[in-house]
C-alpha cells in the first residue's frame, strides 16, 4: 500500500468511534483466527493497534503474543461470549473489553499502562509484570465500577454504553480473584464424565475458599466447574448437596442456588439456537441439541422439587413450551414437503424437461431425520403427539408411495420416465432414513429390475 493510501486509512480509522474500531478489531482478529487471508486483515490491526495505545505511528507493532490487552483480560477467556443473547452471571461480553481496555489507557491507569508495555519490551520473564498491572487494573475497574448513583456518572459514561458498564465489575473482580481461580482450575479434574457424591464433594472441597464465596465471584466458579462436566446441566447437584435437599426454598435460600439460575438460562440459549438453526435448515447438531436440552429438561424437573408457580418452575414450564413450539411448526411441514416430491402426477402433466431438485431432496431427507430424532425425545420436551402421529404418517405414506412409483417404472410413458426416475430415488432416500439401509436397498433393486423389464419390453415392441 503506497505512503498516501496508508495515511488516508489511518485517518479514516483515527476518526471512527471506540466502538467501531472495537468492532472492526474483532471482525479482522475472528478473520485471522478463521485462516482467511491474514495480509489486509494484520495491517488494519496493527493501525488500529497504534491508535488505540497511542504510539508512535512508527513504532513497530507489538508481536500478537506480547499483545497487552490479551495479557492482561487472559484470565476472563472462559468467561467470554460473543452472542446478543442476555447474560447470565458468570459471563462477560467480549465486546467490553476494549472499551475497557481504551479508558485504562485514557484515565483509567494509564501509568501503569505505559509501565506495563515498557515491561514487555525489556523483561524475558512477563509473567510478574502481568499479574502486577493486573492488580493495578482490578482496582481501578472496580474502584469506578462501584460508583453510587449520587457520584459522577460521567465518569463511566467515558467508559462505553451500558453493556459495557455492566461487564466491568464481573472484570475488576475476576482480575482481583486471578489466584483464586488459578488455584480452581488446577484443582479440577479435566473432565468430569460423572458428578456423583464423590466428585461433588470434591468439588464442593475446592470451592471452599473466600476469594470464591462471594456473590460476584461464585457464579464465575461455578462455571468453570460447568466447562468440565460432560452434562452441565448437573451443576444443580452442587446446589442441592449445599442446601442438603431438593427442595427449590431451601436449595434457593443458599448462595449455591444461583447455580439452578444458571442452568435454566443455558438451555433458554440452546432453545435460541435450536430455533435459529432450524430456521435457517442447519440441522447437523439438532440431535446434539435435543438430547442436552432432553437430558436438562428431565433433571431438572427429577432431582429438583419445583413447584409450578415459583420462578424456576415458571422457568422450566416456558424452556418446555418453547421446544413444543419450535419444533411442532417444522415437525407439521415435512410431510406436506414429501408428498410435494412422491406425488403421483399424470404424465400428460409430466414434460420432458421435468426435474426433481437433489438439494430439496436432501433437505427433506435431513427433516425426515429430524422428525425421527425428536420422536427419541418427544415425551419430556412436550411433542409426544405430534411428532408420532407425523412419524407414522410418513412411514406409511412413503411405504406406499415407493411401491407405486417403482410400479409406474414398468409401464410408465416414455416421456415421463426420467421425471418418475428421480423420485423413484427420492422415495428410496426416504426409506433409508425411515426404515433403514436395508429396506431401501431392497427398493433399489426392486426400481433396477422395473427398469430392466421396460428395457426389455421396449425392444421386444
Amino acid at each position: 500500500m503506497s505512503q498516501t493510501s496508508t495515511e488516508r486509512l489511518k485517518e479514516y480509522l483515527a476518526q471512527l468511534p471506540p466502538q467501531s474500531q472495537a468492532l472492526l478489531m474483532r471482525e479482522f482478529e475472528r478473520a485471522i483466527e478463521r485462516g482467511e487471508d491474514a495480509t489486509v486483515a494484520n495491517f488494519v490491526l496493527e493501525q488500529l493497534r497504534k491508535i488505540v495505545r497511542g504510539t508512535d505511528p512508527e513504532e513497530e507493532a507489538r508481536p500478537r503474543t506480547e499483545d497487552p490487552a490479551r495479557l492482561l483480560f487472559r484470565p476472563l477467556e472462559p468467561f467470554l461470549v460473543e452472542s446478543n443473547f442476555p447474560l447470565r452471571p458468570g459471563q462477560i461480553r467480549r465486546t467490553a473489553l476494549l472499551p475497557v481496555w481504551q479508558w485504562l489507557i485514557r484515565e483509567g491507569a494509564p501509568d501503569q499502562v505505559l509501565e506495563f508495555e515498557t515491561a514487555l519490551t525489556r523483561a524475558s520473564d512477563i509473567e510478574p509484570a502481568v499479574r502486577k498491572f493486573q492488580a493495578a487494573a482490578a482496582d481501578a475497574i472496580c474502584k469506578i465500577a462501584a460508583l453510587a448513583p449520587g457520584d459522577d456518572r460521567r465518569a463511566l459514561a467515558r467508559v462505553g454504553p451500558p453493556n459495557v458498564i455492566e461487564n466491568m465489575l464481573p472484570i475488576g473482580s475476576i482480575l482481583q480473584a486471578r489466584e483464586a481461580m488459578d488455584g480452581l482450575d488446577g484443582r479440577l479434574p479435566s473432565h468430569l464424565r460423572v458428578f456423583g457424591d464423590s466428585q461433588i464433594a470434591s468439588v464442593g472441597a475446592a470451592l471452599t475458599v473466600p476469594a470464591l464465596q462471594t456473590p460476584q465471584m461464585l457464579p464465575f466458579a461455578l462455571s468453570l466447574v460447568m466447562q468440565r462436566l460432560t452434562a452441565p446441566w448437573q451443576i444443580i447437584r452442587l446446589a442441592i448437596k449445599m442446601a442438603a435437599s431438593d427442595d427449590e426454598i431451601r436449595v434457593a435460600a443458599t448462595p449455591y442456588g444461583i447455580a439452578v439460575t444458571i442452568a435454566l438460562h443455558d438451555l433458554s440459549f440452546l432453545v435460541a439456537r435450536l430455533r435459529t438453526d432450524i430456521k435457517r435448515g442447519h440441522f447437523e447438531n439438532v440431535a446434539e441439541h435435543l438430547k442436552i436440552l432432553h437430558d436438562g429438561v428431565r433433571g431438572l424437573r427429577t432431582e429438583l422439587d419445583l413447584r409450578n408457580d415459583s420462578s424456576w418452575g415458571r422457568q422450566l414450564t416456558s424452556i418446555r413450551a418453547d421446544i413444543s413450539n419450535t419444533l411442532q411448526s417444522e415437525i407439521d411441514s415435512v410431510p406436506g414437503r414429501v408428498r410435494r416430491l412422491l406425488r403421483q402426477r399424470p404424465d400428460k402433466d409430466i414434460s420432458a424437461g421435468s426435474k426433481i431438485d437433489a438439494g430439496e431432496v436432501e433437505e427433506t431427507a435431513a427433516l425426515i431425520d429430524f422428525v425421527a430424532v425428536c420422536r427419541t425425545y418427544a415425551s419430556e420436551l412436550a411433542i409426544n403427539e405430534v411428532t408420532l402421529r407425523t412419524y407414522s404418517d410418513l412411514q406409511q405414506y412413503v411405504e406406499q408411495s415407493t411401491e407405486a412409483l417403482v410400479q409406474s417404472l414398468r409401464n410408465g410413458d416414455t416421456k415421463s420416465r426420467g421425471y418418475r426416475q428421480m423420485q423413484v430415488n427420492a422415495a428410496i432416500r426416504f426409506c433409508d432414513v425411515l426404515f433403514g439401509h436395508d429396506y431401501a436397498s431392497l427398493m433399489s433393486r426392486a426400481a433396477e429390475n422395473a427398469m430392466t423389464v421396460e428395457r426389455k419390453s421396449s425392444r421386444a415392441g
